[in-house]
């Protein structure tokens, strides 16, 4: 252990002790004898925002991350002070601050202890950049584990791990390499039942160590700015990541579309083989909604361009794959080709858009098109041109989404893969250099380009992908887990970074299905299929450069297997949908890993390969090869098995069998889970009976089901369907009550009602309070399967036991 002897030694600073206290409304002013400033403000009973200022002051408050619409506010501010502490208690917490030395102890108000310090604040010169190192450190209370920090490609609980925020083009990365693509400085801490998220918003690079270099201390420090923490208190890790997801901005509803199945590759061209495949999803009956254009579209790789020769009337293109049912989507980089014949490059320079060095030149770097300049996506007005710019691809020629890459911002040819430290960037009106905006840069070129796709899309809902972000980066769009390898490890990183990725805030990620780099065989690409299809962003992708990668690229067998999971997502999209408007809205993670699902069993706390999609339905992907099956942890309440309905009990790890053409999936007792029949592509049938499968629970279960016009913005005038359904089931009875919300009227009329598991026969049917005749109902041979009107409040289901 490190004595604060030994850490002066290192040339730390500590604050010591307090000599004044000042309160302004929810913000609280510790001041110490050495001129340290610590800035304390209560955002909500749960949230309390650490600002730490060195010589007595404070840096200008501004974030990219913070959304302007957090929510704030609280029920109870008290501050008192006994001999040793001053003493703040919301209706949540309890926080003591040491007079002698700032550091503090979080309590929740029965006295159980969350967080505390442990040396707590402390910074040292940074003498070869200039500036400080910024540090924290707090104890590690017993058996606690570690979630969240995005993208890691490493196991869920970063227990004994140090990790860093510094977004890298890690093309095929390994498991454990750190960092790569995304910097998320969140994490939530797990001890006694009790979870709470610190999300440390500084936006230099930043690490984290979780007991790694000391055995029981977790850190983080970051290489200049400010220490900016927000204490965000649970007890549950839901309350934890919805807080969280609230303070750093809500994600738009995606399109329905977004969420159909994606068909990638770098690159299809021309033309010709680019309709061949869309041809050949349509032939195979293979649903699937999203096509993409990688970087060979362009003409010599200049962005906003096309290639004339493979592309000749892309306008006429994108709306022949429109009349059958695909959106175009294609890709931007930030790298802009230095060219002076070209449009966009002139346009930029002497505008003067382009990021520069210290000593005045243009960064310039290669990138795919050879030597470019790169727009300073931190600056407001280089964010309007930038979306300006998209008004010819989506306004024109039709394309329905962008996907942007490379902006870490990647550079090649040089060893540290990015822009040197010294580039400088505006940062909204408070100029930095590079070490400041690099881990931002890749979020403000997404929030740019979603401003354009939205703008010209309208009234349409944007769909925009990026490849590096920062927290917040949730608000412009949707992302994948970078360049990864058709290997088997690699698809076990891809569950848990998808995990992961949930537990940030940033739910609508997916991987490259089948790996990026290299070629599945044919039973790897099934067993990623199986898995991406529960993830929220679905996309076959691949290099393309060892082979094809589309559902048909392997032997008929594959083919039908693809197909039938692709056609059981689809069948899943109102389900799926409403997860989403839950993340929407509540900022709820739409897969859930077993830990966030009970935190109130160990054993959930280091499982890594099953998880929740959605709130009812238990999925474990098989990853490994020639597997018949595989042990699985079952978490604790009644599951039934998708494929079979069989019944059991959870609470242990039991082995469950899965050839290639099957994989485990369970369903909650209780779940009423709503299904639309296939489609080759989202809006090809008009819905007209929505199908529930109602899963029978001795007890009460609430299950959800969102409905709106699919895409535009009519949905936030009240114009959707949301529907709240109670189950409760008894020995010999069940009902079902109905509770609906919103203006919008859906297209079918009746719900076709499918019963699993009941325990007795049918003799009775009372829809609100009124007896029905069994014939009236249509029910099936099985007499478990009959149609009702939509709009009912409750149904009543008697056995002749309950007479």
């Amino acid at each position: 252990m490190i004595t604060n002897t030994e850490l002066h030694e290192l040339g730390n600073q500590f604050p010591n002790e307090v000599i004044s206290f000042e309160q302004n409304v929810d913000k609280l002013y510790f001041k110490t004898k050495n001129n340290i400033v610590l800035e304390l403000s209560i955002l909500r009973d749960s949230v309390i925002r650490f600002r730490y200022g060195v010589r007595g002051q404070l840096e200008d408050d501004f974030s990219y991350a913070i959304s302007e619409k957090s929510v704030k506010g609280y029920n109870k501010l008290e501050v008192s002070e006994d001999v040793e502490n001053y003493i703040v208690t919301t209706s949540k917490l309890v926080c003591k601050i040491e007079k002698k030395s700032l550091q503090n102890k979080i309590y929740d108000t029965k006295g159980q202890l969350i967080n505390e310090d442990e040396v707590g604040f402390h910074y040292e010169e940074l003498y070869d950049k200039g500036g400080n190192v910024v540090k924290m450190s707090k104890k590690t209370q017993e058996k606690e584990a570690f979630y969240g920090m995005g993208d890691k490609p490493m196991h869920s609980n970063l227990r004994g791990k140090r990790v860093q925020n510094w977004p890298t083009d890690e093309y095929a990365f390994s498991k454990d390499k750190d960092p790569i693509y995304k910097a998320v400085p969140f994490y939530i801490g797990l001890h006694h039942q009790q979870a709470y998220g610190i999300f440390f918003d500084n936006s230099f690079r930043t690490f984290f160590d979780f007991c790694q270099e000391r055995h029981n201390i977790t850190s983080f420090w970051a290489q200049g700015g400010e220490m900016n923490y927000y204490f965000i208190y649970g007890p549950k890790m839901e309350n934890v990541v919805s807080n969280y997801t609230d303070l750093t901005g809500h994600a738009e509803l995606p399109p329905l579309w977004a969420l159909g199945y994606h068909q990638c590759k770098w690159s299809y061209y021309p033309e010709s083989r680019f309709k061949e495949v869309a041809q050949k999803f349509r032939e195979l009956k293979i649903p699937c909604d999203g096509l993409y254009l990688d970087i060979d579209y362009m003409d010599g790789f200049r962005c906003f361009t096309w290639n004339k020769d493979y592309f000749p009337d892309p306008k006429r293109m994108v709306k022949e794959l429109a009349d059958d049912g695909f959106k175009t989507v294609v890709i931007i980089d930030p790298g802009i080709k230095i060219d002076d014949e070209y449009e966009i490059y002139k346009d930029g320079l002497e505008k003067d858009y382009f990021c520069k060095r210290a000593d005045g030149p243009h960064m310039i770097g290669k990138v795919w098109p050879g030597e470019c300049c790169f727009p300073d996506f931190t600056k407001p007005e280089v964010r309007e041109w930038w979306a300006d710019l998209y008004k010819d691809l989506i306004a024109d020629i039709g394309v329905k989404g962008v996907w942007n890459d490379m902006n870490e911002p990647a550079v090649m040819e040089v060893p540290n893969k990015t822009f040197p430290d010294d580039v400088r960037h505006d940062y909204d009106g408070h100029p930095c250099s590079h070490r400041k905006a690099h881990n931002v840069y890749g979020t403000q070129m997404a929030r740019a380009t979603f401003e354009g796709v939205k703008k010209y899309g309208y009234p349409k809902r944007p769909f925009v992908i990026t490849r590096s972000a920062y927290s917040g980066a949730q608000r412009y769009g949707t992302s994948w887990t970078g360049d990864n390898v058709a290997t088997w490890e690699h698809l076990w990183i891809a569950n848990t970074q998808v995990q992961r990725m949930n537990l940030s805030g940033m739910a609508f990620t997916g991987s490259d299905i089948g790996g990026f780099a290299e070629q599945p065989n044919s039973e790897l690409f099934v067993r990623w299929i199986q898995l991406g299809v529960f993830h929220p962003f679905c996309r076959t992708h691949s290099s393309g450069h060892h082979g094809d990668q589309e559902p048909w690229t392997f032997d008929d067998d594959v083919t039908d297997i693809t197909r039938k999971f692709i056609e059981l997502r689809y069948t899943l999209l109102p389900y799926l949908y409403t997860a989403f408007y839950q993340y929407s809205t509540e900022g709820l993670p739409i897969i859930k890993p077993l830990v966030y699902f009970d935190q109130n069993d160990p054993q959930t706390h280091f499982r890594t390969d099953e998880f929740i999609f959605g709130n009812k339905i238990l999925v474990c992907p098989i990853l490994e090869p020639h597997s018949k099956g595989r042990r699985m942890y079952f978490p604790r309440g009644e599951w039934y098995n998708f494929w079979d309905n069989t019944y059991f009990s959870g609470g242990k790890e039991m082995w469950v069998d899965a050839d290639m053409d099957s994989m485990p999936i369970y369903v909650k007792a209780g779940a009423i889970i709503p299904k639309y029949p296939v489609q080759q592509f989202v809006g090809e049938l008009e819905i007209k009976e929505l199908k529930l499968d109602i899963y029978f629970k001795l007890g009460e279960e609430t299950s959800q089901v969102y409905e709106d016009a699919q895409d535009g913005y009519d949905y936030k005038k009240g114009r959707y369907s949301f529907r709240n359904f109670k189950l409760t089931g008894k020995q010999d009875d069940l009902i079902i009550a109905q509770h609906k919300l919103g203006k919008y009227d859906t297209s079918y009329d009746y719900f076709k009602i499918n019963l699993v598991g009941l325990p007795f026969d049918i003799f009775e049917i009372e829809i609100d309070n009124v007896k029905v005749s069994l014939d009236e109902l249509e029910f099936d041979e099985s007499k478990t399967s009959f149609k009702i009107t939509k709009d009912f409040s409750e149904i009543h289901i008697k056995s002749s036991n309950d007479r």
